[in-house]
């Protein structure tokens, strides 16, 4: 049975068993703080575990793309060695909101394995919880005696809480699971050792399959368990080891879920697979790493140095620097695979195919920065060597700074160390590892205590902040929050006007207040779909009704922004083209920020040009059309704009500034007419990575202000040159005296220096066959000596040049040693001086035949020279 055929029977089975099948959230989280990526099935239902929404379908089965970097048989560094685990994998999966529960889960799951795939049913086993003692748990009897009716009692085995029961995290929706292993090991191996004796014991013949995970608990936040009104099933399946189960292989990676990418890889790399271990590793890497990388940044996730973007430029780099180790690439090569990706996903993940050009671009030069990265840390490398004489050991700060700061893999450094024969502080480089892992963790910890309930309500909140900034409202619950070290309150009303953080719009500023006092709301965010609003107090009597107010300033100027952003995301398509797409924006009082997709710098023009629609749509003054509740395809049909990577409901918000203008799917706040914006002005414009470009804009009073000050400062340019005529002829002028005297000082500075080194010549000291200047020059900056240095340089092969002197209170060195020295005596200008560099409290460095040092202690400028005569020799 081929992969999509497996598929398509998973969710056949199981619409025929009354289940909605829904399509695959995206791949990045943007709705969830403690998430950077679906990482299970169940995230896009978490809302409805938590009691925070309600499920629109009581049954429901998908195949969700989900993205695992770290934790248990996660770690990124591990992926390729194994035959069963990958950064990003399918989850197919059944879900029951307060339906079915155990009886019913156990039997779909057995018949679609054992009647559907016809899995032998000898192969199978299954585990169930076996109960806790701290959690005064009991075994799952229920289960246990479920499971009975379908298999032997000698396959169905406890498992412990570990293994056996599932929980969201720290507090939150939990329950026992049983899972179903299979073993595929061939018959002879089956006869020697019983198959229940590898469960859980990371066999990669013996595996789980298929976790059953029963909710009927919640975990409070001191660790105690408490009942759920309602219970409900998840379940998870891995897709890649099902399709290596039902096609008879013994990994993943030789299904054709993944042969068709290795062997593309292979063709590519003028490599053959299955010849050689280290290689074989390396194409399942690539291949792994494709999909992970290719599938996030079609699902509006782009690579960077922070973050989310920063895992994956990590899994990128990864494959590239597996490619360049082991398989000899190096040119970017990984884009090149993207074809074969489309055409084997994009039937059942569209959006894969409809992002490939972005896709490809940017993971193209992605591969060239890391390329480029990789010749500099080797270059960075050898300098190393080569200024560490008679070194055993590369130091693991260096290593950890050339992995840190230049994102050089320290197995790189390994191989290049090993070539030297020379070792690697592998223990000081964990150590550095760990440190900055455990300042990551500190700075990432959000503890949060337990809701504490003022008013029951079973509704969500009403958000009024459409068309009101202010309202009565009554506190259903508070909690205490606390991240970097910092309290803060969590606080959900019953209704509100704060607009929540969310589609690139900053959440609302204001105030809570009632008769008896009145606290500060400094962020509204969403979270689990509870409009949170954050305060650094809580009210003294919280059960009180109070008055919440918007900042009025702060959400008119937002609004502004975030019209005008719709606006210029119009104009944007008109003047650069349809191919235009939004890829992210950030909409705040001050000014608006936009990322689009294209592939070239805007010209002037084409910024003016924008500008002038923009501006002509708000002196049109057009009103604004908002529809609500308008279903998805509907929306699409009159044309409206749907963002990559975001996940929409059935019904959707629709906000239109004329139909033939713009139209966009919108959660957001707006203004009722386009008037109200005032002027729009473009500030900057620019990349943020392959084929995205950036552009931040500013609206109203601040456009205004920006204008003036522009103003302001040509007045100010003209009073300087004493001009009333034109300002640029007047500059350019000013600017070519500025280049006549600058080339005059240089020839003055170069003329002083040539007299100053025929001076310093004459008082060498000649040792044998050497000759020797070391001298402290009066008020000379680093340049001038570097000058000097150069002029000696000329006027013999045999010389050593020591200069230092004090400028304007620091001290500055400057070592010249002749390029014959330098291979005849293995003299190194570099190391002369960073030695002498820590008398002076400094550091320097440089090239073997010429460095410089500076420092903070201008006394010791004499013992500093006097040191580097002395480590000559002479």
């Amino acid at each position: 049975m081929i992969s999509s055929e497996i598929r398509k029977s998973f969710l056949e089975y199981f619409r025929n068993k009354q289940h909605t099948i829904v399509p695959s959230a995206p791949i990045v989280v943007k709705d969830d703080p403690t998430l950077m990526f679906t990482n299970a099935g169940m995230n896009q239902f978490k809302d409805i575990f938590l009691g925070n929404e309600p499920a629109k379908s009581s049954r429901v089965a998908d195949s969700q793309k989900c993205l695992r970097v770290s934790g248990k048989h996660n770690d990124l560094e591990e992926v390729g060695y194994d035959t069963y685990h990958h950064t990003m994998f399918e989850m197919l999966g059944n879900w029951s909101f307060g339906d079915y529960f155990k009886k019913e889960a156990i039997e779909f799951a057995w018949e679609f394995l054992t009647e559907v795939v016809k899995i032998d049913k000898s192969r199978l086993y299954v585990t169930v919880f076996g109960g806790d003692d701290q959690d005064g748990l009991k075994m799952d009897d229920e289960a246990f005696n479920f499971w009975k009716n379908h298999t032997d009692e000698s396959r169905i085995l406890l498992g412990s809480k570990k293994d056996n029961f599932w929980e969201m995290g720290d507090s939150g929706p939990c329950g026992p699971c049983s899972e179903i292993h299979v073993d595929i090991r061939d018959d002879h191996e089956r006869l020697e050792k019983e198959g229940s004796l590898l469960i859980n014991q990371d066999h990669p013949e013996v595996i789980e399959i298929w976790n059953l995970v029963f909710i009927e608990f919640n975990r409070l936040a001191d660790g105690s368990l408490k009942k759920l009104p309602a219970q409900h099933v998840d379940t998870g399946m891995g897709f890649e080891r099902l399709a290596m189960v039902l096609q008879g292989k013994k990994s993943n990676y030789d299904t054709d879920v993944f042969q068709p990418l290795i062997q593309e890889i292979a063709q590519v790399t003028n490599t053959i697979y299955g010849q050689e271990d280290k290689k074989d590793i390396a194409m399942r890497v690539i291949a792994d790493h494709l999909r992970a990388v290719s599938f996030t940044i079609a699902d509006g996730q782009l690579p960077s140095n922070t973050g989310a973007g920063y895992v994956i430029r990590r899994i990128l780099r990864r494959a590239v620097r597996y490619g360049f180790t082991f398989l000899g690439t190096e040119e970017p090569f990984v884009y090149k695979l993207l074809p074969v990706l489309v055409a084997q996903m994009s039937d059942t993940f569209p959006e894969i195919k409809q992002q490939q050009e972005l896709v490809s671009k940017v993971i193209f030069e992605e591969e060239q920065a890391f390329l480029r990265t990789l010749s500099q840390g080797i270059r960075r490398f050898e300098n190393y060597v080569s200024n560490h004489n008679n070194i055993q050991i590369i130091d693991g700060a260096f290593a950890f700074e050339l992995f840190d700061t230049y994102g050089f893999p320290v197995d790189l450094t390994k191989i290049l160390a090993r070539e030297k024969e020379l070792d690697v502080d592998m223990q000081g480089f964990q150590k550095q590892l760990e440190e900055q892992k455990s300042r990551s963790r500190n700075a990432a910890a959000v503890a949060a205590g337990d809701w504490v309930i003022v008013n029951e309500s079973s509704q969500p909140t009403l958000f009024l902040g459409y068309t009101h900034l202010e309202t009565k409202a009554r506190i259903i619950k508070y909690r205490e929050v606390e991240s970097k070290k910092k309290k803060q309150f969590e606080i959900v009303l019953d209704q509100t006007p704060f607009y929540a953080e969310s589609g690139g719009q900053v959440g609302d500023v204001g105030m809570l207040s009632s008769d008896h006092e009145q606290i500060e709301i400094i962020n509204t965010i969403k979270e689990n779909n509870l409009i949170i609003h954050l305060s650094a107090q809580l009210p003294e009597k919280p059960e009180l009704v109070f008055t919440a107010q918007v900042n009025t300033e702060k959400r008119l100027q937002t609004t502004n922004n975030h019209s005008a952003t719709h606006l210029m995301h119009a104009a944007l398509r008109k003047v650069l083209g349809t191919h235009v797409e939004q890829k992210g924006s950030l909409v705040d009082p001050d000014r608006l920020r936009f990322d689009f997709s294209h592939f070239g710098k805007m010209t002037k023009a084409e910024i003016r040009k924008v500008e002038l629609i923009v501006n002509e749509q708000i002196r049109a003054n057009i009103l604004n059309e908002t529809l609500e509740n308008v279903p998805i395809e509907e929306a699409k049909q009159m044309g409206a704009m749907a963002l990559f990577g975001e996940k929409y409901g059935e019904k959707v918000r629709v906000i239109c500034f004329d139909r033939d203008y713009s139209i966009e799917l919108c959660g957001g706040t707006h203004v009722q007419a386009t008037g109200q914006i005032g002027l729009f002005k473009i500030i900057s414009e620019g990349a943020i990575a392959a084929g995205v470009r950036r552009v931040e804009a500013i609206t109203g009073l601040a456009a205004e202000q920006y204008v003036n000050e522009q103003q302001d400062q040509l007045e100010q340019i003209k009073e300087i040159l004493k001009s009333t005529g034109d300002i640029v002829k007047g500059v350019a002028q000013l600017d070519q005296q500025l280049a006549k005297y600058r080339k005059e000082v240089e020839d003055l500075l170069l003329a002083k220096a040539n007299s100053e080194a025929i001076q310093l010549f004459s008082k060498a000291r000649v040792y044998k066959d050497v000759k020797v200047i070391c001298e402290k020059l009066e008020n000379t900056d680093m340049e001038q000596l570097k000058q000097i240095a150069s002029a000696l340089r000329q006027k013999g092969e045999n010389l050593v040049v020591i200069l230092g002197s004090v400028c304007h209170e620091k001290p500055v060195l400057c070592v010249m040693v002749a390029e014959k020295l330098v291979k005849e005596k293995s003299w190194n200008a570099s190391n002369l001086v960073r030695e002498a560099a820590k008398l002076i409290q400094g550091g320097g460095g440089g090239q073997p035949t010429m460095a410089t040092a500076g420092g903070k202690n201008p006394d010791a400028i004499e013992a500093a020279l006097d040191h580097i005569h002395k480590q000559l020799g002479l």
